[in-house]
Formats: structure tokens, sequence, C-alpha cells
């Protein structure tokens, strides 16, 4: 089992990702404060990992589903599910990802 816990910035929203391998695809079970991803965790119960690695094809059905319920494009929710699935794959090593943002106005 991985796990991802995002918090999504201003909106302060928070999603926990928990992905499971079985077989060839990888299980999800997302819980969010956001309606929006609530939406988006309806649809999003199942995922094959190597399509979810790679724009070629179809492309990563995550971003797929959060095109069409989730209106904010910067949200990283849907790059923090891909991270748990790449992860329970054995695709990629577990190791927080950070965003920064500062303003220039405040310096």
């Amino acid at each position: 089992m991985s796990k991802s816990v995002i918090h999504s910035g201003i909106c302060g929203f928070t999603t926990e990702v928990i992905a499971r391998a079985i077989s060839s695809t990888c299980s999800l079970i997302i819980t969010s404060d956001c309606p929006a991803i609530q939406e988006l965790a309806e649809e999003l119960r199942q995922v094959d990992p190597m399509e979810e690695i790679t724009y070629q094809g179809k492309g990563p059905l995550t971003l797929r589903l959060a095109r069409e319920h989730c209106p904010h494009p910067a949200c990283p929710v849907p790059s923090g599910i891909i991270k748990a699935v790449e992860v329970e794959a054995g695709l990629a090593l577990p190791k927080d990802a950070n965003i920064t943002v500062m303003s220039t106005n405040d310096q």
C-alpha cells in the first residue's frame, strides 16, 4: 500500500490517496474535503500504472478525469494521485514533492 496526503494550498482542502497494487493495476481509495475531488474519486477507482506515467496514447486517466471534475488546473491533487500509483507499482521511490509559492510583490 502507498499513500499520499495532499494539502492543496490556499483552498485549505486536504486529500488522502491510498493505492494498492492488484496484479497489473492499482486500486485507489481517495478521500477529500474538496467537492470536485470527491467527484473525481467516484470515477477514479482503478488505474493502469503504466498508462498513468506517460502522456503517450490516451495519457493518464487521472488527468483526463481531473479535466472533467477539477476546475483548477494548478491543483496538486492529480499529481499526488499519480505519485502514489508510481510508488505502489514500483515505478518510483517514495519521496515528498513540494511547491513553494511566493509573491514577488512581498519582497
